[in-house]
């Protein structure tokens, strides 16, 4: 371990960086030698500050704005509503992280802001019944409450330790009658469909990837080389969770896909499979969203229309997260 101004730096896993040199060399081309300099330097990385409507703090917003804080989204968004305010710092680092206190509400939640463009691609409305598929840790739950009030929000998380984790989250960002409205379950992915066909009008999976940003530094290294051999079979079980969350929407309702890797099998295979193999799904274009946050963004050129991949840069540190949007009709 190497120590950096008193902390200890991580170290990088050499058997993942050796995999994800092979893949993304030949998926990726040139592009992917600034994103494995980004990747494997934590002290580049950077944090956005995703503010709490519902514990809002003005001297929180000042204390930002001296900081040299910037508001993430300037432009005009196809979707972006005034209560959901997010602040980005262009220089790497962390923004103090809060602690809980009894009784009180967090005011601002730490998270890439990356994965704030699933909830705008989104666009979740007032009244509308949502799920969001994998929800733990839940920051994107957080954040789709900032942007509207629906009228039911149901959080699954099939993980027991982590369905406890974004219990605790939700809890300590969301007022209590508002959790009212929030269904929580421990329910494997796969079965939602089954259990609650034609139920939401917007869907979310979030789905289990391989976490790019978080593998490069496995500390078990046999941990390491047993999630890049089972990394094969992930594809498999994000295209029965898509079709699980096909299910659960009603007609007319739309899914965001989205996984924080870059992986190609990941990603748009995943799309390509479900849309030739399910006659009543559509893509939805999304390249409006991707060209406005195209400055604040680096993202890959050559994409479908209704996706896009957001790979990290310098000064850009945001992401990997991929996003893409379908509709049933």
């Amino acid at each position: 371990v190497v120590l950096t101004e008193g902390k200890p730096q991580k170290q990088i896993c050499q058997v993942v960086l050796d995999h994800f040199e092979k893949q993304y060399t030949k998926e990726l081309g040139e592009a992917w030698s600034t994103v494995r300099e980004v990747l494997t330097s934590p002290l580049c990385w950077q944090y956005a500050v995703l503010l709490n409507k519902f514990s809002y703090s003005s001297e929180l917003e000042n204390n930002l704005h001296l900081k040299g804080y910037l508001s993430l989204f300037q432009e005009t968004l196809p979707y972006l509503p005034g209560s959901l305010k997010c602040y980005i710092s262009r220089t790497p680092g962390r923004f103090p992280a809060q602690k809980h206190q009894i009784g009180k509400l967090k005011e601002y939640y730490l998270l890439n802001a990356a994965s704030l463009l699933s909830v705008l691609a989104l666009e979740i409305k007032d009244g509308e019944r949502v799920l969001d598929m994998c929800a733990a840790p839940g920051g994107k739950s957080i954040a789709m409450l900032q942007c509207a009030w629906p009228g039911h929000l149901h959080c699954n998380e099939y993980d027991s330790l982590r369905s406890k984790w974004l219990k605790q989250t939700l809890e300590s960002f969301i007022p209590e009658p508002l959790m009212n409205l929030i269904t929580l379950s421990e329910l494997d992915g796969r079965q939602i469909g089954d259990l609650h066909p034609e139920l939401y009008d917007k869907v979310l999976l979030d789905a289990p990837c391989s976490n790019d940003r978080s593998w490069l530094f496995s500390s078990d290294i046999q941990q390491a080389t047993l999630r890049l051999i089972q990394r094969k079979e992930l594809s498999s079980l994000q295209v029965q969770l898509l079709r699980s969350a096909i299910k659960a929407l009603c007609p007319g309702g739309s899914v965001i896909y989205s996984t924080c890797t870059l992986s190609k099998a990941e990603n748009s295979d995943v799309i390509s499979h479900i849309l030739s193999s399910c006659s009543n799904i559509l893509p939805v274009d999304i390249s409006e969203l991707a060209s406005v946050v195209s400055d604040e963004f680096s993202l890959v050129a050559g994409v479908q229309p209704h996706e896009l991949l957001v790979l990290p840069a310098k000064g850009k540190a945001w992401g990997p997260m991929y996003v893409a949007k379908l509709k049933k009709t």
